[in-house]
Protein backbone atom coordinates (compact mmCIF):
# COMPACT_ATOMS: atom_id res chain seq x y z
CA UNK A 1 0.00 0.00 0.00
CA UNK A 2 1.21 3.53 -0.80
CA UNK A 3 2.64 5.52 2.07
CA UNK A 4 0.18 8.23 3.20
CA UNK A 5 0.80 11.84 2.23
CA UNK A 6 0.37 14.40 5.03
CA UNK A 7 0.41 18.13 4.25
CA UNK A 8 1.16 20.86 6.79
CA UNK A 9 -0.92 23.94 6.01
CA UNK A 10 -1.80 27.24 7.66
CA UNK A 11 -1.44 30.97 7.24
CA UNK A 12 2.04 32.55 7.11
CA UNK A 13 4.34 32.61 10.13
CA UNK A 14 2.50 30.11 12.34
CA UNK A 15 5.52 27.77 12.49
CA UNK A 16 4.75 25.24 9.73
CA UNK A 17 8.39 24.86 8.68
CA UNK A 18 9.57 24.54 12.28
CA UNK A 19 7.05 21.73 12.78
CA UNK A 20 8.12 20.14 9.47
CA UNK A 21 11.75 20.11 10.62
CA UNK A 22 10.79 18.81 14.06
CA UNK A 23 8.86 15.85 12.62
CA UNK A 24 11.71 15.00 10.25
CA UNK A 25 14.32 15.38 12.97
CA UNK A 26 16.51 17.53 10.75
CA UNK A 27 16.60 21.06 9.43
CA UNK A 28 15.22 20.67 5.90
CA UNK A 29 13.02 23.77 5.61
CA UNK A 30 14.23 27.37 6.05
CA UNK A 31 12.67 28.94 9.11
CA UNK A 32 12.51 32.66 9.87
CA UNK A 33 10.32 35.15 11.71
CA UNK A 34 9.14 36.89 8.57
CA UNK A 35 6.04 35.59 6.77
CA UNK A 36 6.39 33.92 3.37
CA UNK A 37 9.81 32.34 3.87
CA UNK A 38 8.61 29.02 2.42
CA UNK A 39 7.67 29.75 -1.18
CA UNK A 40 7.81 26.28 -2.70
CA UNK A 41 6.35 23.25 -1.03
CA UNK A 42 8.89 20.77 0.32
CA UNK A 43 8.29 17.02 0.17
CA UNK A 44 10.21 14.57 2.33
CA UNK A 45 9.96 10.87 3.17
CA UNK A 46 9.47 10.82 6.93
CA UNK A 47 9.49 8.14 9.61
CA UNK A 48 7.72 8.46 12.93
CA UNK A 49 8.20 5.57 15.37
CA UNK A 50 8.42 3.06 12.53
CA UNK A 51 5.56 4.59 10.53
CA UNK A 52 6.67 5.78 7.09
CA UNK A 53 4.87 8.58 5.23
CA UNK A 54 5.42 11.58 2.95
CA UNK A 55 5.37 14.99 4.61
CA UNK A 56 4.67 18.21 2.69
CA UNK A 57 5.59 21.65 3.95
CA UNK A 58 3.71 24.46 2.20
CA UNK A 59 3.86 28.22 2.01
CA UNK A 60 1.34 30.24 3.98
CA UNK A 61 -2.27 30.31 2.78
CA UNK A 62 -3.45 33.89 2.33
CA UNK A 63 -6.47 35.52 0.69
CA UNK A 64 -6.27 36.17 -3.07
CA UNK A 65 -3.47 38.65 -3.76
CA UNK A 66 -2.41 40.66 -6.84
CA UNK A 67 1.18 39.66 -6.06
CA UNK A 68 2.29 36.84 -8.41
CA UNK A 69 4.55 35.16 -5.85
CA UNK A 70 1.84 35.14 -3.18
CA UNK A 71 -0.64 33.74 -5.72
CA UNK A 72 1.84 30.99 -6.52
CA UNK A 73 2.28 30.14 -2.83
CA UNK A 74 -1.49 29.95 -2.41
CA UNK A 75 -1.83 27.69 -5.47
CA UNK A 76 0.77 25.27 -4.15
CA UNK A 77 -0.81 25.13 -0.70
CA UNK A 78 -4.27 24.44 -2.16
CA UNK A 79 -2.77 21.76 -4.43
CA UNK A 80 -1.15 20.18 -1.37
CA UNK A 81 -4.54 19.95 0.36
CA UNK A 82 -6.07 18.38 -2.76
CA UNK A 83 -3.36 15.77 -3.18
CA UNK A 84 -2.78 14.91 0.49
CA UNK A 85 -4.34 11.97 2.31
CA UNK A 86 -4.35 13.88 5.59
CA UNK A 87 -3.70 17.45 6.77
CA UNK A 88 -2.07 19.07 9.79
CA UNK A 89 -3.67 22.51 10.13
CA UNK A 90 -1.34 24.82 12.08
CA UNK A 91 -2.64 27.89 13.91
CA UNK A 92 -0.87 30.32 16.23
CA UNK A 93 -1.74 29.97 19.93
CA UNK A 94 -0.05 33.32 20.64
CA UNK A 95 -2.31 35.40 18.36
CA UNK A 96 -5.57 33.42 18.48
CA UNK A 97 -8.08 32.92 15.64
CA UNK A 98 -7.85 35.18 12.60
CA UNK A 99 -10.10 35.58 9.55
CA UNK A 100 -7.49 33.72 7.49
CA UNK A 101 -7.67 30.77 9.91
CA UNK A 102 -11.45 30.66 9.48
CA UNK A 103 -11.12 30.73 5.68
CA UNK A 104 -8.58 27.89 5.70
CA UNK A 105 -10.80 25.85 8.05
CA UNK A 106 -13.71 26.25 5.61
CA UNK A 107 -11.54 25.06 2.70
CA UNK A 108 -10.39 22.04 4.71
CA UNK A 109 -13.98 21.09 5.60
CA UNK A 110 -14.86 21.17 1.89
CA UNK A 111 -11.90 18.93 1.09
CA UNK A 112 -13.28 16.07 3.21
CA UNK A 113 -9.72 15.10 4.24
CA UNK A 114 -8.91 14.03 7.82
CA UNK A 115 -7.53 17.11 9.59
CA UNK A 116 -5.63 17.50 12.85
CA UNK A 117 -5.62 20.99 14.35
CA UNK A 118 -2.25 21.97 15.84
CA UNK A 119 -2.18 25.13 17.99
CA UNK A 120 1.52 25.94 17.74
CA UNK A 121 3.59 28.23 19.97
CA UNK A 122 1.76 26.97 23.09
CA UNK A 123 4.96 27.60 25.01
CA UNK A 124 3.48 28.14 28.47
CA UNK A 125 0.52 27.13 30.62
CA UNK A 126 -1.49 30.28 29.82
CA UNK A 127 -1.26 29.65 26.08
CA UNK A 128 -2.21 26.00 26.56
CA UNK A 129 -5.43 27.18 28.25
CA UNK A 130 -6.08 29.72 25.49
CA UNK A 131 -5.96 26.92 22.89
CA UNK A 132 -9.59 26.11 23.74
CA UNK A 133 -10.80 29.06 21.65
CA UNK A 134 -9.78 27.22 18.45
CA UNK A 135 -12.78 24.91 18.97
CA UNK A 136 -14.70 27.67 17.18
CA UNK A 137 -13.01 26.69 13.90
CA UNK A 138 -15.03 23.47 13.88
CA UNK A 139 -11.97 21.32 13.17
CA UNK A 140 -12.20 19.11 16.25
CA UNK A 141 -10.02 19.11 19.34
CA UNK A 142 -7.13 21.63 19.04
CA UNK A 143 -3.85 20.13 20.24
CA UNK A 144 -1.43 22.46 22.07
CA UNK A 145 1.99 22.15 20.43
CA UNK A 146 5.34 23.88 20.62
CA UNK A 147 7.37 22.81 17.59
CA UNK A 148 10.26 24.94 18.81
CA UNK A 149 10.42 23.20 22.21
CA UNK A 150 9.27 19.78 20.92
CA UNK A 151 6.20 19.79 23.13
CA UNK A 152 3.01 17.97 22.10
CA UNK A 153 4.47 16.82 18.77
CA UNK A 154 4.27 13.11 19.66
CA UNK A 155 0.53 13.37 20.47
CA UNK A 156 0.00 15.36 17.26
CA UNK A 157 1.67 12.74 15.07
CA UNK A 158 -0.17 9.88 16.76
CA UNK A 159 -3.46 11.55 15.87
CA UNK A 160 -2.33 12.54 12.35
CA UNK A 161 -1.34 8.96 11.49
CA UNK A 162 -4.34 7.35 13.19
CA UNK A 163 -6.58 7.23 10.05
CA UNK A 164 -3.97 5.29 8.08
CA UNK A 165 -3.35 1.58 8.69
CA UNK A 166 0.14 0.54 9.60
CA UNK A 167 1.65 -1.13 6.55
CA UNK A 168 3.10 -3.79 8.81
CA UNK A 169 -0.41 -4.77 9.95
CA UNK A 170 -1.91 -5.06 6.47
CA UNK A 171 -2.57 -8.27 4.62
CA UNK A 172 -1.53 -7.58 1.04
CA UNK A 173 -3.78 -8.70 -1.77
CA UNK A 174 -2.37 -11.20 -4.24
CA UNK A 175 -1.05 -8.83 -6.88
CA UNK A 176 1.74 -11.08 -8.12
CA UNK A 177 4.92 -9.31 -9.22
CA UNK A 178 4.51 -5.55 -8.82
CA UNK A 179 6.19 -3.61 -11.62
CA UNK A 180 6.33 0.20 -11.75
CA UNK A 181 6.76 1.89 -15.12
CA UNK A 182 8.68 5.14 -14.55
CA UNK A 183 10.64 7.66 -16.56
CA UNK A 184 10.77 11.17 -17.90
CA UNK A 185 7.59 12.57 -19.47
CA UNK A 186 6.74 11.47 -22.99
CA UNK A 187 9.07 8.47 -23.19
CA UNK A 188 6.17 6.13 -23.97
CA UNK A 189 5.32 4.70 -20.56
CA UNK A 190 1.55 4.55 -21.13
CA UNK A 191 2.10 3.17 -24.64
CA UNK A 192 4.29 0.42 -23.17
CA UNK A 193 1.63 -0.48 -20.61
CA UNK A 194 -1.03 -0.63 -23.33
CA UNK A 195 1.21 -2.79 -25.49
CA UNK A 196 1.80 -5.23 -22.63
CA UNK A 197 -1.90 -5.43 -21.87
CA UNK A 198 -2.92 -5.63 -25.50
CA UNK A 199 -5.64 -3.01 -25.03
CA UNK A 200 -6.08 0.69 -24.35
CA UNK A 201 -5.90 0.78 -20.55
CA UNK A 202 -4.66 4.36 -20.23
CA UNK A 203 -4.88 7.48 -22.38
CA UNK A 204 -1.94 7.77 -24.78
CA UNK A 205 -1.03 11.28 -25.86
CA UNK A 206 1.93 13.17 -27.27
CA UNK A 207 1.39 15.84 -24.59
CA UNK A 208 3.89 15.27 -21.76
CA UNK A 209 2.31 14.66 -18.36
CA UNK A 210 -0.99 13.11 -19.48
CA UNK A 211 -0.80 10.46 -16.75
CA UNK A 212 -1.12 12.39 -13.49
CA UNK A 213 -1.72 9.61 -10.99
CA UNK A 214 -0.42 6.08 -10.63
CA UNK A 215 -2.73 3.50 -12.20
CA UNK A 216 -2.55 -0.16 -11.14
CA UNK A 217 -3.49 -2.90 -13.59
CA UNK A 218 -3.45 -6.57 -12.57
CA UNK A 219 -3.17 -9.01 -15.46
CA UNK A 220 -1.97 -12.48 -16.36
CA UNK A 221 1.21 -13.02 -18.40
CA UNK A 222 1.61 -16.64 -19.47
CA UNK A 223 0.11 -17.96 -16.23
CA UNK A 224 1.86 -15.53 -13.90
CA UNK A 225 0.03 -12.69 -12.16
CA UNK A 226 1.54 -9.24 -12.64
CA UNK A 227 0.55 -5.78 -11.38
CA UNK A 228 1.69 -2.95 -13.64
CA UNK A 229 1.84 0.51 -12.07
CA UNK A 230 1.83 3.27 -14.68
CA UNK A 231 3.05 6.63 -13.40
CA UNK A 232 3.42 10.24 -14.37
CA UNK A 233 6.78 11.33 -15.78
CA UNK A 234 9.40 12.62 -13.36
CA UNK A 235 11.01 15.89 -14.44
CA UNK A 236 14.22 17.40 -13.17
CA UNK A 237 13.64 19.00 -9.76
CA UNK A 238 14.08 22.55 -11.11
CA UNK A 239 11.53 21.98 -13.89
CA UNK A 240 8.66 20.72 -11.74
CA UNK A 241 5.77 23.13 -12.21
CA UNK A 242 3.31 24.42 -9.64
CA UNK A 243 0.17 22.40 -8.97
CA UNK A 244 -0.74 18.95 -10.13
CA UNK A 245 2.51 18.12 -11.91
CA UNK A 246 4.56 18.71 -8.77
CA UNK A 247 2.52 16.03 -7.02
CA UNK A 248 2.82 13.68 -10.00
CA UNK A 249 6.46 13.30 -8.97
CA UNK A 250 5.34 12.34 -5.47
CA UNK A 251 2.90 9.77 -6.87
CA UNK A 252 5.70 8.32 -9.00
CA UNK A 253 7.88 7.88 -5.92
CA UNK A 254 4.97 6.20 -4.16
CA UNK A 255 4.66 3.84 -7.14
CA UNK A 256 8.34 2.92 -6.82
CA UNK A 257 7.78 2.31 -3.10
CA UNK A 258 4.99 -0.17 -3.84
CA UNK A 259 6.81 -2.00 -6.62
CA UNK A 260 9.17 -4.94 -6.59
CA UNK A 261 10.72 -3.97 -9.92
CA UNK A 262 11.11 -0.62 -11.67
CA UNK A 263 11.05 -0.37 -15.46
CA UNK A 264 12.91 2.84 -16.29
CA UNK A 265 11.67 3.77 -19.76
CA UNK A 266 14.27 5.62 -21.85
CA UNK A 267 13.61 7.35 -25.16
CA UNK A 268 15.93 5.95 -27.83
CA UNK A 269 15.65 9.24 -29.74
CA UNK A 270 16.58 11.38 -26.74
CA UNK A 271 18.63 9.66 -24.09
CA UNK A 272 18.61 12.41 -21.44
CA UNK A 273 21.02 10.49 -19.27
CA UNK A 274 21.32 13.05 -16.44
CA UNK A 275 17.59 13.01 -15.72
CA UNK A 276 17.27 9.28 -16.31
CA UNK A 277 20.14 8.54 -13.93
CA UNK A 278 18.43 10.72 -11.32
CA UNK A 279 15.27 8.61 -11.61
CA UNK A 280 17.30 5.39 -11.34
CA UNK A 281 18.68 6.81 -8.11
CA UNK A 282 15.17 6.85 -6.61
CA UNK A 283 14.79 3.13 -7.28
CA UNK A 284 18.28 2.37 -6.02
CA UNK A 285 17.74 4.25 -2.74
CA UNK A 286 14.64 2.15 -2.12
CA UNK A 287 16.40 -1.14 -3.05
CA UNK A 288 14.01 -1.85 -5.93
CA UNK A 289 14.73 -4.06 -8.91
CA UNK A 290 15.70 -2.05 -11.99
CA UNK A 291 15.50 -2.71 -15.72
CA UNK A 292 16.58 -0.09 -18.28
CA UNK A 293 14.03 -0.15 -21.10
CA UNK A 294 15.10 1.59 -24.32
CA UNK A 295 11.79 2.41 -26.02
CA UNK A 296 11.07 3.62 -29.61
CA UNK A 297 13.69 1.21 -30.94
CA UNK A 298 11.67 1.01 -34.18
CA UNK A 299 13.38 4.31 -35.08
CA UNK A 300 16.90 2.91 -34.61
CA UNK A 301 17.54 2.31 -38.30
CA UNK A 302 16.29 5.74 -39.29
CA UNK A 303 18.55 7.39 -36.68
CA UNK A 304 21.55 5.07 -37.33
CA UNK A 305 21.49 3.76 -33.77
CA UNK A 306 23.39 0.59 -32.92
CA UNK A 307 22.45 -1.59 -29.97
CA UNK A 308 26.05 -2.19 -28.92
CA UNK A 309 26.92 1.53 -28.90
CA UNK A 310 23.75 2.49 -27.02
CA UNK A 311 24.37 -0.21 -24.42
CA UNK A 312 27.97 0.97 -23.91
CA UNK A 313 26.78 4.54 -23.43
CA UNK A 314 24.12 3.47 -20.93
CA UNK A 315 26.62 1.42 -18.96
CA UNK A 316 28.73 4.52 -18.59
CA UNK A 317 25.79 6.76 -17.67
CA UNK A 318 24.40 4.20 -15.19
CA UNK A 319 27.78 3.13 -13.81
CA UNK A 320 26.26 2.95 -10.32
CA UNK A 321 23.89 0.15 -11.45
CA UNK A 322 26.07 -2.14 -13.61
CA UNK A 323 23.79 -5.06 -12.66
CA UNK A 324 20.66 -3.57 -14.31
CA UNK A 325 19.59 -5.43 -17.49
CA UNK A 326 19.08 -3.38 -20.67
CA UNK A 327 16.16 -4.32 -22.93
CA UNK A 328 15.33 -2.73 -26.30
CA UNK A 329 11.63 -2.46 -27.15
CA UNK A 330 9.13 -0.69 -29.38
CA UNK A 331 5.82 -0.12 -27.64
CA UNK A 332 4.41 1.17 -30.96
CA UNK A 333 5.34 -2.00 -32.89
CA UNK A 334 4.87 -4.28 -29.83
CA UNK A 335 8.43 -5.54 -30.31
CA UNK A 336 10.68 -6.86 -27.53
CA UNK A 337 7.83 -7.25 -25.04
CA UNK A 338 8.44 -10.96 -24.47
CA UNK A 339 12.10 -10.28 -23.74
CA UNK A 340 11.13 -7.48 -21.36
CA UNK A 341 8.72 -9.61 -19.34
CA UNK A 342 11.22 -12.48 -19.27
CA UNK A 343 13.78 -10.08 -17.81
CA UNK A 344 11.19 -8.93 -15.24
CA UNK A 345 10.52 -12.49 -14.05
CA UNK A 346 14.26 -13.22 -13.88
CA UNK A 347 14.91 -10.11 -11.77
CA UNK A 348 12.05 -11.08 -9.44
CA UNK A 349 13.58 -14.55 -9.08
CA UNK A 350 16.96 -12.98 -8.24
CA UNK A 351 15.32 -10.70 -5.66
CA UNK A 352 13.93 -13.77 -3.90
CA UNK A 353 17.17 -15.76 -3.96
CA UNK A 354 18.16 -17.01 -0.51
CA UNK A 355 21.63 -18.16 0.55
CA UNK A 356 22.03 -20.60 3.43
CA UNK A 357 23.78 -19.26 6.52
CA UNK A 358 26.51 -21.90 6.40
CA UNK A 359 27.31 -21.23 2.73
CA UNK A 360 27.20 -17.47 3.27
CA UNK A 361 29.67 -17.57 6.15
CA UNK A 362 32.10 -19.73 4.13
CA UNK A 363 31.92 -17.22 1.28
CA UNK A 364 32.45 -14.23 3.55
CA UNK A 365 35.31 -15.93 5.41
CA UNK A 366 37.04 -16.66 2.09
CA UNK A 367 36.45 -13.09 0.84
CA UNK A 368 37.89 -11.58 4.03
CA UNK A 369 40.88 -13.91 3.86
CA UNK A 370 41.65 -12.78 0.31
CA UNK A 371 41.21 -9.09 1.08
CA UNK A 372 41.41 -7.87 4.68
CA UNK A 373 39.55 -4.71 5.71
CA UNK A 374 41.87 -1.73 5.93
CA UNK A 375 43.40 -0.88 9.29
CA UNK A 376 42.26 2.33 11.00
CA UNK A 377 44.97 3.37 13.44
CA UNK A 378 45.56 0.25 15.51
CA UNK A 379 42.11 -1.15 14.85
CA UNK A 380 40.84 -3.40 12.09
CA UNK A 381 37.29 -4.52 11.30
CA UNK A 382 36.54 -8.15 12.18
CA UNK A 383 33.46 -9.78 10.66
CA UNK A 384 32.26 -12.41 13.15
CA UNK A 385 29.39 -14.02 11.24
CA UNK A 386 26.78 -13.26 8.60
CA UNK A 387 23.19 -14.13 7.81
CA UNK A 388 20.62 -13.33 5.15
CA UNK A 389 17.84 -11.47 6.94
CA UNK A 390 15.29 -11.30 4.12
CA UNK A 391 14.57 -11.41 0.40
CA UNK A 392 12.92 -8.96 -2.02
CA UNK A 393 15.32 -7.16 -1.68
CA UNK A 394 18.15 -9.53 -0.71
CA UNK A 395 19.27 -8.25 2.69
CA UNK A 396 22.39 -9.47 4.50
CA UNK A 397 23.44 -8.67 8.06
CA UNK A 398 27.13 -8.78 9.02
CA UNK A 399 27.83 -8.91 12.75
CA UNK A 400 31.22 -7.38 13.36
CA UNK A 401 33.62 -5.98 15.96
CA UNK A 402 32.88 -2.31 15.25
CA UNK A 403 30.45 -1.13 12.53
CA UNK A 404 32.10 2.31 12.55
CA UNK A 405 35.19 0.78 10.97
CA UNK A 406 33.26 -0.32 7.86
CA UNK A 407 34.45 1.59 4.79
CA UNK A 408 32.15 2.02 1.78
CA UNK A 409 34.78 0.47 -0.50
CA UNK A 410 34.74 -2.73 1.57
CA UNK A 411 30.95 -2.85 1.42
CA UNK A 412 31.24 -2.65 -2.37
CA UNK A 413 33.89 -5.40 -2.36
CA UNK A 414 31.63 -7.78 -0.40
CA UNK A 415 28.67 -6.96 -2.65
CA UNK A 416 30.75 -7.70 -5.75
CA UNK A 417 31.80 -11.07 -4.33
CA UNK A 418 28.18 -12.02 -3.67
CA UNK A 419 27.23 -10.98 -7.21
CA UNK A 420 30.11 -12.96 -8.73
CA UNK A 421 28.90 -16.13 -7.04
CA UNK A 422 25.11 -15.73 -7.09
CA UNK A 423 24.27 -13.12 -9.73
CA UNK A 424 21.55 -10.95 -8.16
CA UNK A 425 21.07 -9.47 -11.62
CA UNK A 426 18.68 -6.54 -11.74
CA UNK A 427 18.44 -5.91 -8.00
CA UNK A 428 20.31 -3.89 -5.37
CA UNK A 429 21.68 -5.83 -2.40
CA UNK A 430 21.19 -4.40 1.07
CA UNK A 431 24.21 -4.97 3.33
CA UNK A 432 23.79 -4.09 7.01
CA UNK A 433 26.65 -4.08 9.55
CA UNK A 434 25.89 -4.49 13.25
CA UNK A 435 27.84 -4.97 16.44
CA UNK A 436 27.69 -8.43 18.00
CA UNK A 437 24.53 -8.78 20.08
CA UNK A 438 22.86 -5.77 18.43
CA UNK A 439 19.27 -6.37 17.34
Amino acid sequence: MAKPVIAIVGRPNVGKSTLFNRILGERRAITADEPGTTRDRLVALADWEGRSFYLIDTGGLEPESPDAIRRGIRQQALAAIKEADGVIFVVDAATGITNDDAEIAAALRRSGKPVVLAANKADNLRREWDVAEFHRLGMGEPLPVSAHHNSGVADLMEKALEPFPDAGEEVAADEGIRIAIVGRPNTGKSSLLNALLGKERTIVSEIPGTTRDSIDTVFDWKGQKVTLIDTAGIRRRGRIEVGVESFSTLRSLQAVDRADITLLVLDATELGVAQDAHIAGYALERFKGLILVVNKWDMAKELNLEEEAIEAGLRQAFHFTPWAPIVFVSALKKAGLGQLMKAGFQVYEQRNLRIGTSDLNKIVERAVGEHLPRQVGKRRLHILYSTQASVNPPTFVFFCSNPQLVHFSYVRYLENRLRQLFGFEGTPIHLIFKAKGEK
